[in-house]
């Protein structure tokens, strides 16, 4: 993936925010930086309202900052009714203050998972998400949405894949993952192709769980229509579900099979029956879609994501190094081997 970098401070925001007649009168203390846990954007509460400020430092997809920002935004629009994300509230256009602009969504109070207890609270988030009415075809844009998501993960995964090679592996592992990207490569399945909104970046760390126990998902930037199976992989896998430090746990096999029947409880079982036949086989093409971007960063690191605090990027890289060592690669492919 290719990134458009921007970054501001609060004063900045505070800037863009006051031009807006609903904030006209928010005074500079009311913002508060939270805690950077992500790689892409920052995030200021905006005391005494209710809402956050998101505050993108960079595009993970490449875009334009107008056209991050409007994908973006078009993703908490179409999610709102799940009722498991953020509600949008205002949009603060790019400019010399705010390089790639700021997003306001409603905040949500709740505390990280625990793993594996709130992980059948992720997949009701997750099914209320792809249980929402499809879009026409011609009505889905801005948010991508590829007419085979399985093929262009394919071709995701193809274009990341150069990074193995520059990341310095170790010859065992290299060898792994050929072997892994040949099987991808061939894989191919006569079912139908079931099409909803998904999060696609739904590690367990960007969701947060309500006093209630409620799940919700906050991080839409990289919203699509797509392929399910996809989103449960991501959801469930080591890479995943080792990312975030406060969340940091590994999955039991029967941890992960609790987790899908919690999901295939709370969706259509049309749709729950649709995705069945893809679930195991899209978990290789998910983690090898994860894997070649954790190969990028080891080569480029936190490059990647401007003025990252040390210890945030000191996870990220030791992240990395573990997700991609022989014996972590051979013991999350022994799951479909």
């Amino acid at each position: 993936m290719t990134g458009t970098s921007g970054s501001t401070g609060t004063a900045g925001l505070h800037g863009a925010l006051t031009r807006l007649p609903a904030f006209a009168g928010v005074p500079s203390g009311a913002l508060e930086p939270m805690p950077r846990r992500g790689v892409a954007h920052d995030h200021v509460r905006l005391s005494g309202k209710g809402l956050v400020a998101r505050v993108p430092r960079w595009s993970q997809l490449g875009l334009d900052p107008f056209a991050n920002l409007e994908q973006q935004a078009t993703a908490f629009r179409r999610a709102a009714p799940s009722g498991h994300t953020p509600e949008l509230a205002a949009v603060l256009p790019p400019g010399p203050e705010l390089p790639m602009g700021a997003l306001v969504v409603t905040e949500i109070v709740g505390r990280p998972p625990r793993l594996p207890g709130d992980m059948p609270a992720i997949a009701r988030a997750l099914a209320a998400l792809h249980a929402l009415p499809l879009p026409p075809d011609g009505e889905r844009a801005p948010l991508p949405a590829p007419a085979d998501p399985v093929a262009a993960t394919l071709v995701q995964v193809e274009r990341q894949a150069v990074w193995f090679e520059r990341a310095g592996l170790a010859p065992d592992a290299l060898a792994l993952l050929e072997r892994e990207l040949d099987d991808a490569r061939a894989f191919h399945c006569a079912a139908p192709i079931p099409i909803t909104l998904v999060g696609s970046d739904v590690h367990p760390g960007n969701f947060l769980i309500d006093a209630a126990g409620k799940a919700w998902f906050t991080d839409l930037e990289k919203a699509q229509y797509g392929h399910p199976a996809i989103d449960l992989a991501h959801a469930s896998l080591y890479t995943s579900t080792m990312w975030e430090r406060e969340v940091a746990a590994v999955l039991a096999p029967d941890e992960v099979a609790a987790f899908h029947e919690a999901w295939e409880a709370a969706v259509p079982p049309a749709l729950a029956e649709a995705v069945r036949p893809w679930r195991q086989p899209l978990r290789r093409l998910t983690w090898l879609r994860t894997l070649s971007w954790m190969a990028r960063w080891r080569v480029e690191g936190a490059a990647l994501s401007p003025d990252m605090p040390d210890s945030l990027a000191a996870h990220m890289d030791a992240h990395a190094v573990d997700v991609l060592r022989p014996e972590i690669i051979g013991r999350v492919a022994a799951e479909w081997r």
